[in-house]
């Protein structure tokens, strides 16, 4: 595929095709996730989307077939705030799928109440970066196997309003689900920069986006804040002193295609998107010290 530029005012171009790739999207039964499920099955890609709720993943199956109208869908089962979940699946897609082009890490939960997962970690830590973190290293021989492909870590411009607390990444003590949900955030763009370190040389990128102030349903499990998608989004911008317009999960899922497709991204790795171009990360997502003490955490928690 020739080198071109694929998008234009912050939308990837319609006449860009993968047909013949494999594209495997987690929690995409909603909101970006699911947008860009339809995008990529309207260019031809296989779509594997990996989703909770099975019966809410079913009818986002029936919606990419007929919004696309590709049948080229699978819905598979994962919860990521279950590592026993993570390994099923890791091991049920390396098992029956010849290749994986594409890997994106896309859920970004927010809550506004201390919660754990199965395995005892908060649960914006442990969906929001350990899952994602234990899930990508499963996938990652057949990754590989299949390159080029790519890796897309769904983040947020939140990352910009916090550190990592590495006393206590949980953030049990004096919890705030905001700022819990901005060091995850912050974890995944450092997540993504140390693995594409790790990578070079093997024809697999590892990019980080900020989606924009995407109106979608972020905000359904904070609970007693009663706080809407859009009300998340703009409190995100503001924490992080950001203007901000709100789009709709179509337009909010095209840097996610972007990085995904774009051919002139095929040896782009390390970097942070928001816009569908490059932008600046904060100065604690570039610090290499900390994105190496993450993974060597993570693995440790995870089990690696």
């Amino acid at each position: 595929m020739a080198s071109t530029k694929s998008a234009k005012n912050g939308r990837v171009t319609k006449d860009l095709e993968i047909a013949g790739k494999t594209v495997l999207i987690t929690g995409a039964n909603t909101g970006i996730g699911l947008e860009t499920a339809i995008d990529l099955a309207q260019r031809n890609a296989k779509v594997i989307i990996a989703c909770r709720n099975l019966q809410k993943a079913e009818s986002a199956k029936q919606k990419i077939i007929e919004s696309s109208g590709s049948n080229n869908v699978v819905v598979k089962h994962l919860d990521l705030a279950s590592f026993e979940s993570i390994r099923k699946l890791a091991a049920d897609i390396n098992a029956t799928e010849e290749r994986l082009d594409v890997l994106i890490n896309n859920p970004g939960l927010v809550l506004s109440t201390y919660e754990e997962t199965a395995d005892g970690f908060e649960m914006q830590f442990g969906v929001n970066h350990l899952g994602h973190f234990l899930l990508t290293n499963l996938l990652l021989d057949l990754l590989k196997r299949s390159a080029p492909s790519r890796i897309v870590n769904v983040a947020s411009a939140g990352h910009q309003a916090t550190t990592i607390n590495w006393n206590d990444p949980n953030r049990k003590n004096n919890f705030n689900g905001m700022e819990a949900y901005c060091q995850s955030k912050l974890m995944n763009v450092l997540f993504s920069r140390e693995l594409s370190k790790k990578l070079d040389g093997s024809g697999v990128t590892s990019n980080s986006l900020h989606p924009g102030a995407v109106e979608t349903e972020i905000g359904r499990d904070l609970g007693c804040c009663k706080m809407s998608g859009f009300l998340a989004c703009m409190t995100i911008c503001f924490f992080t002193f950001c203007p901000c317009v709100v789009v709709d999960a179509e337009q909010g899922a095209q840097t996610s295609v972007y990085c995904a497709i774009a051919p002139e991204l095929e040896n782009v790795t390390g970097k942070y998107f928001s816009g569908c171009k490059v932008v600046r990360e904060s100065s604690h997502a570039r610090n290499d010290e900390s994105a190496s003490k993450l993974w060597e955490m993570s693995e440790e928690l995870t089990g690696l």
